[in-house]
């Protein structure tokens, strides 16, 4: 036996070695290269946004307080004793609803003692004047002088005049008697009474008994820098000249009054200390669920930008003081961009550089995109954007 074994020969290599190794070689690599194209890395899915050119309407927002449109504080015009209260506190009352009466019988007697007074004078004007029909033709004749005639005509004329002024007394008397019962000016709410009933009340009081405020429509005022006039101006003359519902109110509970005001006057003057100036809107009211004292954010379009470029907010990135945006161009490739934003319009942005109308701009999936990598990019749905706020 050779001792190499059976079929060899001492320095070769058995027959199959060397081709079985290229085999297993060539296989290896031939596997691994339809691996590779059998396997290639897929571009992520992304949801894009267009960039839209639009007219975009910037608002601003301040701080207002309601106030009554007519807010008229009841005082009594006599002096007495209150004798009851005829409304409800927090009620709606009508023009000319009785709200207190006061004593009425002192003023009872001072008319009744008009009327006599009156009555009187009335007397003495009759008789003044019998004599000087009686007293004229005389004169002629010398039956009476001429200085008794004179005496009489100007007896007349003063029995007159006491009539006039016993007749005023009289009104007078009468609008007291009146007065004692104290009644509404307006349509109004009424408030809280500053006094009671058996309390001595009268004109030089420090309080009112209570007040009437006319709350549909409600005011509300507010303070505007001048810079912001002067932005707001013109808008504030549209709507005294018949444009109507310019305002939003945003009351304490972050909720939207569902009825838009108007502004219905600028203060005539900047307040030098503040450099502000006064505006006041109204709101229609119905039911009176807004009531003075409430505070509330005053919304309105001081001025519009035209052609101005808008992207959702949840398309930016913020990345070390810069802000950035993944713009996916030709060839579906991601490019990121640094932009300069407005202000803001609801859940969007306004774009004042860096983008351009039409760009597609990635609102999903930037954690798995990187510059310069191929995605897939998929039309995100769009709404309507909300008015921008100014400051934002």
């Amino acid at each position: 036996m050779h001792p190499h074994g059976p079929g060899t020969f001492p320095g070769r290599p058995p027959k199959a070695s060397r081709p079985h190794g290229h085999l297993v070689l060539a296989a290896a690599l031939a596997l691994a290269g339809c691996g590779e194209k059998a396997n290639p890395q897929a571009a992520p899915e992304v949801i894009v946004a267009p960039v839209i050119e639009k007219e975009v309407p910037i608002t601003t927002e301040w701080v207002g307080t309601l106030k009554g449109y007519v807010n008229a504080e009841i005082r009594p015009k006599v002096s007495g004793y209150i004798l009851s209260q005829a409304y409800k506190e927090g009620s709606l009352v009508r023009e000319g609803d009785l709200l207190f009466q006061i004593d009425p019988k002192q003023f009872q007697a001072a008319l009744d003692q008009a009327q006599g007074g009156l009555a009187q004078a009335q007397a003495v004007l009759g008789k003044t004047e019998i004599d000087v029909k009686r007293y004229r033709p005389l004169v002629p004749v010398g039956a009476v002088s001429r200085q008794e005639l004179d005496n009489a005509v100007q007896a007349n004329l003063a029995a007159r005049a006491q009539v006039e002024s016993a007749r005023a007394a009289q009104e007078q008397a009468r609008f007291n008697l009146e007065w004692s019962r104290v009644v509404s000016p307006i349509d109004g709410i009424a408030g809280l009474a500053q006094a009671q009933v058996g309390d001595l009340v009268g004109p030089s009081g420090p309080d009112p008994l209570t007040t009437v405020s006319k709350l549909d429509p409600i005011k509300v005022s507010f303070n505007i820098s001048e810079q912001e006039y002067l932005r707001y101006a013109e808008r504030i003359n549209e709507e005294q000249g018949g444009e109507k519902g310019g305002l939003e109110l945003i009351l304490a509970d972050g909720s939207v009054y569902p009825h838009r005001g108007t502004a219905i006057f600028a203060n005539r003057q900047v307040d030098v200390t503040t450099g502000t100036i006064t505006i006041e809107g109204a709101f229609p009211n119905p039911g009176n669920l807004l009531r003075p004292g409430q505070f509330a954010r005053v919304v309105a379009v001081t001025r519009r930008l035209a052609g101005a470029l808008v992207i959702p907010q949840r398309a930016v990135r913020d990345l070390q003081s810069l802000t950035q945006v993944a713009v996916v161009g030709p060839g579906d490739k991601v490019t990121f961009r640094s932009v300069e934003l407005g202000p803001a319009i609801g859940t969007d942005y306004v774009v004042t550089a860096g983008l351009r109308a039409g760009d597609r701009v990635v609102v999903e999936g930037l954690q798995r995109i990187r510059d310069g990598m191929p995605v897939k990019p998929r039309p995100a749905p769009r709404s309507a954007p909300a008015p921008a706020r100014a400051g934002k």
